[in-house]
């Protein structure tokens, strides 16, 4: 195949990669049948489908970009929804959709242009063709009437995530009153987030949701409803949510996320939502600048997986920013759990006692960003109560300093797993002599090439926080505690480093390194990484010699430009690791 050429995801024809194609036909045909669970049987990408967009015509002229029927007979009898995919601005965009369904029997479009997206109908009154915006399309099964009117049983996750924030972020841009900057809209979508979590949360299977917009409900109502549920989010979590916490975004733009997100169920997404919800409107603005990246699903789950906690470890994140490794810590145990009730057939009362005291006290994190503790904080707390192990501390500030009530759950030795994506870089160094003295890696070391030994020298005036990271980290580490740790790949092959790795080996095992893609954090950052599985042993139990488990992940399930791609070795990696573990006996707490 040509490299100008793609395959179609609905015909499996070879069309040219155009930008629309790629950014717009090809991303919003798989939403319809991943998401809206149209059968790719009832759809028409290539040959295109051609309509009349004036009565005088003759024979069908103009193609449009995706047709949806009833059935697959796919005749125009049975078009229920036209999707324009082309790159002009909405108001042209909604001119040329509506010219198209006027002359259809189609009632439903969508104008979608790989940044932004819009929702109409069409309808007859009085004789005339009119048009209204709805907060979205039906699912495949339901009517028009039915979008807004789902049971908590009926919500699905969805598998493209990120781009509905891209495109919720691009409308209330554009469209919002009274908030334009992406840190307030950020701060505005992660309440309605909040509210979204709490309504599956607290809503019975066969109730139908709080979190919806209706086809004909007026904007106002929708917007009392989810103030509503606003206040019982803060209510119920006072401890964690500000009494002046608000949502301030107008009537239309809430009926535009509701609209958005109330098909799917965020708990169950397959991506972090308050991750991508960030990476989204802030991206590099809000931590890149700090050296510090939110760490792509795949990967957290890797690692994860690879460490595999139970309910019996105690587990924390030093640097947690919104919480990603910490909420997939906590599923991972409580699927583990769910498995150990069924298998002992625990009564659900005796099951919710085990993942509350999972939750309550043996999770933990920090992070040195006010908003972001506090995020996490939230998040955990509506997911299941996790919140009191959240602190906003300096990780690497000397524990002493730490507040009273953080000393008490975080301390040196304390912890059988800790996970981690460091801040790194050197144009954010630590700096200070008290806080730089508490960290050997701090010092200057030299290579003695007559005793071919390191030898310590003077202090540092400043370090890459990374470097720091490390050694905190294993201070936080029990004996036998296992960590997974995101690192620019220079620790693990620069010669200058040779220290670190040095020092690393006196301290335990290194278990397995893992080369992930220069793509996995981009857009944000082309910085190359590598993920280090290190158990922490004692002196005398830290083998002579021993195998590392060496992984390549080429691919990472997205491109450099931050679109999704099929392929994710990422996503393997964690299978051939217990393959290789097991095959030499190594168990999970390594001696």
């Amino acid at each position: 195949m040509k490299e100008e050429y793609i395959i179609d995801y609905i015909s499996g024809l070879e069309v040219k990669a155009t930008p629309e194609e790629v950014e717009a036909v090809q991303i919003f045909a798989k939403i319809l049948v991943e998401d809206y669970g149209y059968p790719k049987e009832v759809i028409i990408t290539h040959p295109q489908y051609r309509v009349k967009v004036r009565p005088s015509d003759e024979k069908k002229e103009y193609p449009v970009d995706i047709a949806v029927f009833s059935n697959n007979t796919k005749i125009e009898d049975n078009i229920e929804i036209i999707v324009e995919c082309k790159k002009k601005n909405r108001k042209d965009g909604r001119s040329q959709l509506e010219d198209y369904l006027r002359f259809s029997k189609a009632q439903l479009g969508v104008w979608f242009n790989g940044e932004e997206r819009f929702f109409i109908r069409k309808h007859e009154k009085n004789g005339k063709v009119l048009f209204n915006e709805i907060p979205n399309i039906p699912k495949r099964g339901q009517r028009i009437e039915d979008i807004g009117m789902f049971k908590r049983v009926d919500l699905r996750p969805t598998h493209n995530l990120k781009a509905t924030f891209k495109a919720i972020r691009n409308h209330l841009a554009a469209n919002t009153v009274g908030a334009t900057r992406d840190e307030v809209l950020a701060q505005q979508l992660i309440n309605l987030i909040f509210c979204k979590i709490y309504d599956e949360r607290f809503t019975e299977p066969s109730e139908i949701v709080t979190f919806r917009a209706g086809v004909d409900e007026d904007a106002a109502l929708v917007q009392k409803r989810i103030l509503e549920l606003f206040e019982k989010v803060k209510r119920k979590y006072k401890e964690v949510m500000d009494t002046n916490d608000s949502i301030t975004l107008d009537a239309k733009s809430i009926v535009y996320v509701v609209g958005e997100l109330q098909n799917y169920c965020l708990i169950e997404a397959e991506r972090d939502t308050v991750a991508d919800a960030f990476e989204t409107f802030i991206g590099q603005a809000l931590k890149g600048g700090q050296g510090q990246f939110f760490t792509p699903r795949n990967v957290v789950k890797m690692i994860v997986d690879i460490l595999n906690p139970s309910d019996e470890d105690y587990i924390i994140d030093p640097s947690c920013g919104s919480g990603g490794f910490l909420v997939e810590a906590l599923r991972h145990v409580w699927r583990r759990l769910d498995a150990e009730g069924e298998k002992y057939h625990w009564n659900d009362t005796n099951l919710k006692e085990e993942k509350m005291e999972v939750a309550l006290n043996k999770i933990c994190g920090l992070d040195k960003d006010y908003f972001l503790s506090k995020v996490a904080k939230a998040y955990m707390a509506i997911l299941g109560d996790g919140k009191s192990g959240i602190f906003c501390e300096d990780s690497l500030d000397n524990m002493q300093n730490w507040q009273d009530k953080t000393k008490i759950k975080i301390g040196a030795g304390k912890f059988s797993i800790l996970m981690t994506n460091p801040p790194f870089g050197s144009k954010i160094p630590v700096r200070g002599e008290e806080k730089l003295k508490q960290y050997e890696l701090a010092y200057k070391w030299k290579l003695v090439r007559r005793t071919n030994k390191w030898e310590k020298g003077k202090l540092k005036e400043k370090e890459s926080p990374q470097v720091l990271f490390i050694e905190r980290d294993i201070q936080l580490l029990a004996n036998y505690g296992r960590m997974g740790i995101v690192l620019p790949d220079g620790v693990f092959g620069n010669d200058t480093f040779g220290y670190i790795r040095n020092w690393l080996k006196e301290q335990g095992r290194i278990l397995a390194i893992i080369d992930i893609p220069i793509e996995t954090f981009q857009p944000n950052t082309s910085t190359k990484t590598s993920v280090l599985i290190f158990p922490k042993l004692p002196k005398d139990k830290i083998p002579e010699e021993y195998e590392i488990f060496m992984a390549i992940a080429e691919t990472c399930g997205h491109d450099r430009r931050g679109n999704e791609i099929t392929s994710d070795d990422i996503k393997k990696v964690a299978k051939e690791y217990h393959k290789w573990a097991q095959s030499r006996g190594i168990e999970e707490r390594v001696g």
